[in-house]
This record gives C-alpha cells, sequence and structure tokens, in this order.
C-alpha cells in the first residue's frame, strides 16, 4: 500500500543508475515474478481512488519503455475493477523491453485497444502518466511534447508514476517539458529529483510504494528525505537550574552602512532558536542597540572575531569592503566552529587564499549559499548548479571540507563524508530578503547549544522550513 511522504522517516534517496541496479538484482533473483505487475496493481488501485465521480474515462498515456509498461498493467486492472479506459500509445511493441513487451501482449488479448492520439473531444476522469520513467535521458520533444501540453491543460487529476514524466528523476530538472502531476506514485524508492529544483512544483502529493520488497534488501545510499528531525537533532531538554552561559555565547558580523538588518535578523534568530547569549559586530559604528530585541550585545567586528566565542557566523549585510575582508579573514582563524553566508561566501569566491584557510580549519565550518552564491564559488553559471543540485553541494563541499546547505526548493544539506539529504518542510514564503539570515542565526544557536555541526544544519534547514505566519 502506498505511503504518503510525510509519514516516512529520513527515507533513502535511490537514483535511476540505483534504481536500474535494484531491478536487476530482483529479476536474478526472482525469475518468476515481475515487479511491473505489482507495480501496475499499485498503480490501478491508486487510480481508482484518484478519478473523478464524472464515469469518464481514465485516460492512460504509456511510453516506449518499462514506465509504459507499468500504465499498460495498471489499464488492465483498472479494466477489471468496471473502469472505462483510454489508452493512447505509439510505442513499438518489437522494441519495447521484455516484461514492458509482455504487457502490451496482455493489454491486446484481454481486448484492449491503443489510439495513436489522444481524443480531442473526450473528457478524462484521471490522467495516469507513464510515458517516460527513471530511464529518461533526451529533453521531450514531438508527440510525446504535445500530449504532455494536452494533460496538462485537462480539467482533471494527473497521477505520474514512478516520476512525472520530463522530469529528470536524479536533479530534478525539466527536460523540455513535464507533466504536472497532482499525485505521483514511485517505486521502490523515492527519487532525489522529486524533491528538489522543479521537483516539488511538479510531483505534486507524493506517494512510495517499494513493491514488496523489504527495505533491508535494498542497497546502502549516501542520500535521503529529510521529513522531519531525528533524535540526533534534537537537543537534550534543559535543566532548571542551569544559565545562559550553559546554552552558548554566539557571535554574529556583518551588517555593514544599509545592510545592518541582516545582521539583527540572523541575531534575532539565534536567541528565538535557543542560544544563551548574542553578541553582533556590526560594521556600521552607529548602531550600538536593536531596540527590537534588546538582548542582543553589540561589539566591534574586529574584537568579536578575537572573544570567546562558542560559534561565530559572518556574512549577512557584510558587504565586500577591504574592512568586511579583513574581519573575514580573521574570523577564518577563530577556534571554534564557523558559519559563512551571503558575503562572507562572495569574498571566499573571489580570494583563492581565503578558500584554501577554509579548507584548512581545524574546526568545523557550514556555508549556505543561495544557488547565485554557489555558482560564484565554484565558478560556474547559476544555471549549471540549478540544473545538478545535489552535485553541486557535495562538491561544494568536498572543496571546502564543510557542511554545505544548498538553499533553494529542496535545499540539499551536503556533508564532507560524502552524505546528503534533501529537506521537505519550507514552501515559496521563504523566498523573501531575510530569510538566509535568520538561517544563519538559527544554525549558529543550535552549534552554540552543543549539536554535532551536520546534524545542527540539517536541524537548522528543517525547522526554518517551518509552516508560515500569516
Amino acid at each position: 500500500m502506498p505511503i504518503a511522504l510525510p509519514a516516512l522517516v529520513s527515507p533513502p534517496l535511490y537514483t535511476a543508475a540505483d534504481i536500474r541496479e535494484i531491478d536487476r538484482h530482483w529479476a536474478d533473483a526472482h525469475p518468476g515474478t515481475s515487479l511491473m505487475d505489482r507495480a501496475g496493481a499499485v498503480a490501478a488501485d491508486l487510480a481508482g481512488t484518484l478519478a473523478s465521480e464524472s464515469g469518464d474515462p481514465v485516460l492512460i498515456l504509456a511510453g516506449p519503455g518499462n514506465n509504459g509498461g507499468d500504465a499498460l498493467v495498471a489499464a488492465r486492472r483498472l479494466v477489471e475493477q468496471g473502469c472505462r479506459v483510454t489508452v493512447v500509445s505509439r510505442a513499438d511493441p518489437a522494441r519495447l523491453p521484455p516484461d514492458a513487451a509482455r504487457a502490451w501482449a496482455a493489454w491486446r488479448e484481454s481486448g484492449g485497444t491503443l489510439l495513436a492520439d489522444i481524443p480531442s473531444l473526450q473528457r478524462f476522469s484521471l490522467v495516469v502518466d507513464g510515458l517516460f520513467g527513471v530511464g529518461l535521458q533526451r529533453d521531450i520533444a514531438g508527440v510525446e511534447a504535445h500530449w504532455i501540453t494536452q494533460a496538462n491543460g485537462m480539467a482533471c487529476p494527473r497521477l505520474a508514476l514512478d516520476v512525472p514524466s520530463g522530469l529528470d528523476s536524479d536533479s530534478g530538472r525539466i527536460r523540455g517539458c513535464a507533466v504536472r502531476a497532482d499525485h505521483t506514485l514511485t517505486f521502490l524508492g523515492l527519487k532525489p529529483g522529486l524533491l528538489t529544483a522543479d521537483g516539488p512544483d511538479y510531483t505534486g502529493e507524493l506517494h512510495l510504494d517499494t513493491l514488496g520488497i523489504e527495505p533491508a534488501a535494498l542497497p546502502p545510499t549516501p542520500g535521503l528525505a529529510l521529513t522531519e528531525l531525528e533524535r540526533r537533532h534534537r537537543l537534550p531538554a534543559r535543566m532548571r537550574n542551569s544559565h545562559k552561559g550553559l546554552y552558548g555565547h554566539v557571535g554574529i558580523i556583518g551588517g555593514d552602512t544599509g545592510m545592518v538588518g541582516a545582521s539583527l535578523i540572523a541575531g534575532r534568530a539565534a536567541l528565538h532558536a535557543g542560544a544563551g547569549s548574542v553578541t553582533v559586530g556590526v560594521l556600521d559604528a552607529r548602531i550600538a542597540v536593536d531596540y527590537g530585541e534588546p538582548r542582543l550585545m553589540f561589539a566591534l567586528p574586529e574584537n568579536l572575531v578575537t572573544a570567546r566565542l562558542d560559534v561565530l557566523a559572518v556574512g549577512p549585510g557584510l558587504g565586500q569592503s577591504p574592512r568586511a575582508h579583513a574581519v573575514l579573514e580573521a574570523a577564518l582563524a577563530a577556534p571554534c566552529p564557523l558559519v559563512l553566508d551571503a558575503d562572507a561566501l562572495n569574498l571566499l569566491a573571489g580570494d583563492p587564499d581565503l578558500a584554501r584557510q577554509v579548507a584548512h580549519r581545524d574546526h568545523p565550518t557550514l556555508l549556505t549559499p543561495h544557488p547565485a552564491e554557489a555558482a560564484r564559488l565554484l565558478g560556474t553559471a547559476t544555471t549549471a548548479v540549478q540544473a545538478g543540485r545535489i552535485e553541486a553541494a557535495q562538491r561544494l563541499s568536498a572543496q571546502y571540507r564543510a557542511h554545505v546547505a544548498l538553499k533553494g526548493a529542496g535545499t540539499v544539506i551536503a556533508h564532507p563524508d560524502g552524505r546528503y539529504a534533501i529537506n521537505t518542510s519550507g514552501g515559496p514564503w521563504l523566498a523573501q530578503a531575510g530569510s538566509g539570515d535568520r538561517l544563519t542565526g538559527m544554525a549558529a544557536a543550535l552549534l552554540g547549544q552543543g549539536m554535532g555541526a551536520g546534524d545542527a544544519l540539517e536541524a537548522a534547514v528543517w525547522l526554518h522550513g517551518g509552516t508560515p505566519t500569516p
């Protein structure tokens, strides 16, 4: 029975290559059992619950591979359930993979027909997208692109099998065009492309069915979906007999002229996330108090980098002046965990010596770039980062020996040991000035309270994506 994404706890993520390997191992070990039959049956059951009660037929779009085979099995099962079905496919049965060819033959033997095009005047109760799955290696064009456009314009729900056709299952980028699904039923395991970049906008409500394969039988993978906080992401309960000195002194440096608000947002977020005390070092010397949050303390940035701190964050509103550069260089030698964001990252991108110093730090470093900042750090284009968000985050993590949160839809958190997580909380309400500054403060606060660097970054990203305030 399919499981909805929120009900899963840190499920692993599988690339297209992983899924092909799982399929191969299953076929070798179970030559008489078809995973396609299981997938089609599960798809038919879900489709039956999603189809509108209009009495109109279910439209099945069946492609030239195993995804199309899943769709044909679902079509046959839906007919057995008493549903009217219209199957549209131009697949050549002689060129289908073996399981898909058997599904095609079974559909025809049951009396099913295949249309070469979507009937123009027919209304449908549901569209089942089985055009292309995880094996798509090209941009969609031609008749399939036309079918996708038609399906996206229909006034009925759309159910995608495995991945919405046109969505790259590894990266979440669109290959030419893609089905905008209301529901996606993915098989065996979650795919990273469903959760990041364009994936969240095209996947709709996500359902997982492992097709009866026990999770323990699946191979290990470095990626997971951050669907809720685990015990490692939680701080121990505070003792009543305690004081502020036990919960971290956080330093935040930034706030050049005209950008002081960024450092204040970060400081306030650190306090609200539980830091025992927070000192802000603003480059604008006119600022000595935050009347909105008078608990914040202030110091000269040059003094703060040498102060006794539990964690130091540099970047919100920092600017890129010579003074900002000098303060950042001094901060890299601080004997405590370091969070770098915003202009601190831009300064790193422009100075290879600073970048080398980051990579050789003895204490944990956290980087929280948005795609444009990540592109500058990697010396590439923002579009290239967005086309391969997981790879970009992992490259940054390896290059700087840092824990990296590549922000955006489905924030990717990469760790120096090769692990990564894709966050599933958050939404478009985070696309707002100051949002990243708040994340910086939250991550610094969790670090200051003693949480491990990687866990603190994951927890901060998850909590940062909480329900928006009205």
